[in-house]
């Protein structure tokens, strides 16, 4: 596979943990300077999937492919074009960030410590700070910001907004996305916070329990998961799954219907059946998430 198409693969990823498996036949492709976002519930498999991506964890099969490397042979070269950072940002609280800058420097043949420097400054942090002083904010940002100096082609961020405010997690995304965006990197994430997603994928996987459920661009997931409601003036009828059906619920006299592809037959049935009001309606992201990785009927 060319590397320059999708510089992420994850080709039949299967991971055990005794008997458990967390990831079963996960295959998946990264588009080149794309914002993708690998969602799934707690226990999904997500940190895993990253783990063996970076080549911290051997997969009991299958591969991982970074710039179209297997993940566990990549030389030394190629880790130069990976950033990451992960949920606990990874950084070394006695330093000062003056000092960091310094040690990352001197790491990374490319780092560009003087753009690092400037951006660090952008964002209101002091390089006499010690880094177990600085906020959870800060050092998510500074993660950041140093993973960025180190002009990889390649962006992997496992979480690393969890915990932050409103306010923070914002600012940290802004700062994101227009980094990312100003060289045309590739951008990996997980996220549990699925309005900022929203706001900055352009393409999402949806995990759950370790097996893919879903894998397109975020307009297209949008526009083909919908939700049909039908109220009724009593008990609603029993109603057999539809084809393409995603999650259903019944709360008092309504029946709930996520649909993917929905072609306006389940509508017809349901006025049948003798629904006084029918309709369809979109869904945000974290609806959709929500019925993708609940049981199918509630």
């Amino acid at each position: 596979m060319n590397d320059s198409t999708h510089p992420i693969e994850f080709c039949g990823l299967t991971h055990y943990y005794g008997d458990h498996c967390a990831i079963h036949e996960l295959n998946l492709r990264v588009p080149r300077g794309s914002i993708f976002a690998l969602l799934g519930r707690n226990g999904a498999g997500k940190s895993t999937a990253l783990r063996c991506l970076l080549g911290l964890q051997e997969p009991t099969r299958g591969t991982t492919r970074v710039l179209g490397h297997d993940s566990h042979a990549m030389p030394p070269s190629l880790r130069n074009r990976i950033g990451f950072v992960s949920e606990n940002h990874g950084l070394v609280g006695w330093m000062r960030v003056r000092h960091l800058i310094r040690f990352q420097a001197a790491s990374f043949a490319s780092f560009d410590a003087n753009a690092c420097r400037e951006q660090v400054a952008r964002l209101g942090i002091s390089e006499k700070h010690r880094v177990s002083k600085l906020s959870r904010g800060q050092r998510a940002q500074l993660a950041l910001a140093l993973v960025i100096a180190q002009q990889p082609e390649v962006v992997v961020l496992d979480d690393p907004a969890l915990g932050l405010d409103a306010v923070i997690r914002r600012e940290f995304l802004e700062t994101m996305i227009e980094l990312i965006q100003e060289e045309g990197r590739t951008l990996l994430f997980t996220s549990h916070l699925l309005g900022d997603v929203e706001r900055v994928c352009d393409h999402v996987a949806i995990l759950d329990q370790g097996v893919l459920r879903v894998d397109a661009p975020l307009d297209v997931v949008k526009q083909r998961v919908t939700r049909v409601r039908a109220q009724f003036s009593d008990t609603p009828p029993d109603v057999p799954d539809p084809p393409g059906l995603v999650h259903a619920r019944e709360f008092r006299n309504e029946l709930s219907f996520t649909m993917l592809d929905g072609n306006g037959a389940l509508e017809d049935q349901l006025r049948e059946l003798g629904a006084r009001e029918v309709q369809r309606e979109p869904l945000s992201l974290e609806e959709i998430f929500v019925d993708y990785t609940s049981e199918s009927r509630a």
